[in-house]
């Protein structure tokens, strides 16, 4: 299957399907468009080049509420639909969704299957070694969705750590395994869910007694769950060796794109100036105080967990 044939109706269908053949079958994508993989100068050609396609393939992890398929089977979330205002403001009227797991999408992004990534991704100073991070249109504290009445008492990754046995869900790929790692929490008690439904699972079931992940995700799928006899801890900004660690998401480009990322900048610092962007986000669980005006530089020169 090509990345360039996939289309939102084709994710019902095949889940990442265009991922696993790029980087399980060798890069096999002769069959597909052609795609230039070497560096360009100058800050790159992509803004052009997507200009004169009048399209560009957004790379996401289907996550709510960040870009994920709806009911209607098309893609929506606060990226996405940032994604269609920027992106049609800079000349390119159409998004074509790429789905991908989310520990996926930087290798999907460096072989070509999109052209950005668009899926709340947490901009991380490791993350910045590999990708070229926009500035960032939201911060998310994180918290914990746990038991009702949170039987362990937990508030942050270090409660986590000094009780022994504790078991501990994060999302596959997510900062959150970093962020308890570095606490002390043993990588051992710690599982892998590939979405948020499955770690909400979890919890119920009592398979582990906490899912870590950012207030606004927990959120969201608690409240397509009602009834579950679960709750989201308070907010809190993970601290590692004494430096707080912000989990503030942008979309990412390929490093030597920086002409478009550019662009792309003032565009947002425009809609953040004139409360368009919070306008876009509030439908999908955000508020003024998950508005940011962090830069991508500010984050990724911060200490890494």
């Amino acid at each position: 299957m090509c990345a360039a044939n996939l289309n939102r109706r084709g994710f019902l269908r095949s889940t990442g399907g265009a991922l696993a053949v790029a980087l399980g079958g060798g890069l096999a994508i002769s069959g597909c468009s052609q795609v230039n993989l070497s560096a360009e100068p100058n800050g790159g050609t992509l803004l052009e080049r997507l200009r004169d396609k009048g399209e560009v393939r957004v790379g996401f992890a289907n996550e709510a509420p960040y870009s994920f398929i709806g009911s209607d089977a098309e893609i929506t979330g606060e990226a996405a639909e940032l994604a269609k205002v920027i992106f049609e403001r800079l000349g390119v009227p159409n998004l074509q969704p790429i789905p991908s797991e989310f520990g996926s999408l930087i290798a999907g992004l460096k072989v070509g299957l999109f052209d950005v990534i668009g899926a709340g991704m947490a901009i991380l100073p490791e993350r910045c070694e590999q990708v070229l991070f926009t500035n960032p249109e939201f911060i998310a504290p994180a918290a914990f969705l746990v038991p009702k009445g949170n039987p362990k008492g937990i508030k942050t990754f270090q409660d986590v750590a000094k009780q022994q046995g504790f078991r501990l869900g994060v999302l596959i790929g997510a900062v959150e395994l970093d962020y308890a790692t570095a606490s002390g929490v043993p990588r051992n008690s710690i599982t892998n869910y590939a979405n948020q439904p499955s770690g909400l699972e979890a919890v119920r079931t009592g398979r582990i007694d906490a899912f870590a992940l950012t207030t606004i995700s927990l959120r969201d799928v608690l409240s397509k769950n009602p009834g579950a006899p679960l709750e989201v801890t308070d907010p809190f900004t993970p601290v590692v060796d004494g430096q707080p660690q912000h989990t503030a998401g942008g979309f990412a480009f390929l490093p030597d794109q920086t002409n478009i990322v550019r662009e792309f900048n003032k565009e947002l610092a425009a809609m953040k100036q004139s409360g368009e962007l919070l306008r876009i986000l509030r439908p999908f669980g955000f508020t003024q105080a998950e508005m940011t005006d962090m830069t991508a530089t500010q984050l990724c020169n911060a200490p890494a967990a």
